[in-house]
């Protein structure tokens, strides 16, 4: 066991710091130079660190310097969205090495895995290898995974997902183990690892789109709550009174959803008498313009928008939040400031800084890798272990 946990400290500390020498090593990690050399050679055996040359040293000493072998593992990380599907192969490293992005042809369960099976093939193809040979792949999804029966609740956009055990047929997509994480939490690692929340111990990416949701991160851990539904803020109590909750969706959908989410803007335009709006986009490209109708409707997401993030603010006390999702990304400039200037009549309390997001459309993607890559690293380990045992 002290040498598993010796290799995986070697392993993870020239994964962060890149070509390193042994003595590097030993600083890094506490161990002494004679217990780096052997889990090196053992990394070494098992096919995952490799030389990659000399540092000059001083008196003319160099040092024999080690990285790990990127190719060593693979991930499948994708992003099930509502009108595109987003698969992306990336190396132990984090690199993504091949991309795809695809219109969503069905959301159907048959479909779409038949779909994810294909993009799957025509990315590992690409790097000579099979779907076999992916260490672990992470399917990003909306709504909540129910381990216990193998359904996906709270997902309107997936139907027929809903049934048990539909999330076990993702194993038709990978033979290697996978993860399937809800959209917005991975959204919100990514964010944390490559983007605007990282050092941020208390944050929140609040995605606004087709739908909406929140990732959370509390003490630069991802927060899920008791049951893994924490964050579902599309059923904030927010838009009472909306002519949109007659709709029979509404229920469903929650309350703050079904205002403030991209279609909520389009009927809020054509209820204030433009009756030809047809996108969210479309209607803030008219705001900018100084369409007054367009103007409207956006004064009407901007109070439903800082109605919701008053309560978060209230509840969590967040340092940052991070605006995603198509709506977030497209109509941050618009939205921020007037939506930070409602907060500060909304709550009595400092609210955080609001930002739109850096990563736009991969966020999800990103995180995906970021968790599948952590994990990825833990496998290879493992593998290594049982062969050596």
């Amino acid at each position: 066991m002290l040498r598993v946990m010796n290799e995986r400290a070697v392993f993870g500390e020239i994964f962060r710091l890149g070509p390193v020498s042994r003595p590097e090593l030993a600083q890094a990690t506490g161990l002494s130079k004679p217990t780096i050399s052997v889990a090196l050679a053992n990394l070494g055996r098992a096919g995952l660190v490799r030389e990659v040359g000399l540092r000059a040293g001083p008196a003319g000493r160099s040092a024999l310097l080690y990285e790990a072998r990127p190719e060593a593992g693979w991930v499948l990380a994708v992003d099930i969205g509502r009108a595109f599907v987003r698969v992306v192969l990336a190396n132990l490293a984090g690199t993504i090495v091949t991309r795809v992005d695809d219109p969503s042809g069905s959301r159907n369960p048959t479909d779409l895995l038949a779909q994810l099976t294909r993009l799957a093939d025509r990315l590992t193809a690409e790097v000579g290898i099979g779907r076999a040979d992916v260490t672990l792949a992470v399917f990003g999804t909306p709504g909540i995974h129910d381990k216990e029966t193998g359904a996906l609740h709270l997902a309107p956009n997936l139907p027929g997902w809903e049934q048990p055990g539909a999330v076990d047929r993702f194993s038709t997509v990978s033979s290697s183990p996978y993860l399937v994480e809800n959209d917005v939490d991975l959204a919100a690692v990514g964010e944390a690892t490559y983007g605007l929340g990282r050092g941020v111990a208390h944050f929140a990416y609040v995605s606004i789109g087709t739908g909406t949701g929140m990732g959370i991160v509390i003490d630069g851990k991802l927060y899920r709550g008791a049951r893994g539904c924490a964050g579902e803020i599309s059923y904030l109590p927010i838009g009472e009174g909306d002519p949109l909750q007659a709709d029979p969706t509404a229920a469903r959908r929650g309350m703050f959803e079904t205002v403030a989410s991209a279609d909520g803007i389009v009927a809020a335009a054509q209820r204030l008498g433009w009756a030809g709006a047809t996108s969210a986009k479309e209607v803030f490209d008219a705001a900018r313009s100084g369409d007054p109708i367009a103007e409207r409707a956006v004064e009407v997401e901007v109070n439903h928008v800082a109605h919701a993030l008053a309560a978060v603010t209230a509840v969590l006390d967040l340092e940052l939040i991070v605006l995603g999702g198509g709506v977030g990304v497209q109509g941050g400039d618009l939205l921020i400031g007037p939506v930070q200037d409602r907060l500060r009549h909304l709550v009595a309390l400092q609210p955080p800084r609001i930002e739109v997001s850096t990563l736009a459309s991969d966020a999800v993607l990103t995180g995906a890798v970021a968790v599948g890559v952590t994990a990825a690293r833990d496998l290879v380990l493992d593998r290594m272990v049982a062969t050596n045992t």
